[in-house]
């Protein structure tokens, strides 16, 4: 989400980011040292979720290279389901940004060809 990235870029607290595990996951597959069905296996839900609630980004995949990936990001918090809950548009993030309460957003990136996913970062919902 635009704001998720905002809150990043305005230096609030608590952001992660996955890029140096990312990378170690993808020269482990290059190397031989993980298999394909060890990195490419995104559940169903998310698979879903990425399907209807993605945003296609200009990010190819790095394990089959047919599609770029889709982020989709997910909201934890208080009085959320334990599974967090998938933003689809600016407006569903501002109405969790409102709400009393430390949230954090989870992006997540997901290619729909071959089900390689992997955290890319999180942010303290601001």
């Amino acid at each position: 989400m635009r704001h998720v990235a905002q809150a990043a870029a305005n230096g609030a607290g608590g952001s992660i980011d996955y890029r140096l595990a990312r990378e170690r996951t993808i020269t482990a597959f290059l190397s031989g040292e993980a298999t394909r069905s060890e990195v490419c296996d995104a559940q169903s839900e998310l698979m879903r979720n990425a399907r209807e609630c993605g945003r296609v980004s200009d990010v190819p995949c790095p394990i089959c290279r047919e599609n770029n990936v889709v982020e989709v990001t997910y909201i934890f918090g208080p009085r959320l389901p334990a599974a967090g809950r998938c933003m689809v548009t600016d407006a569903d993030y501002e109405r969790i940004r409102r709400r009393t309460g430390d949230f954090t957003a989870y992006e997540v990136e997901v290619c729909p060809t071959c089900r390689w996913n992997h955290l890319l970062r999180t942010n303290p919902v601001v």
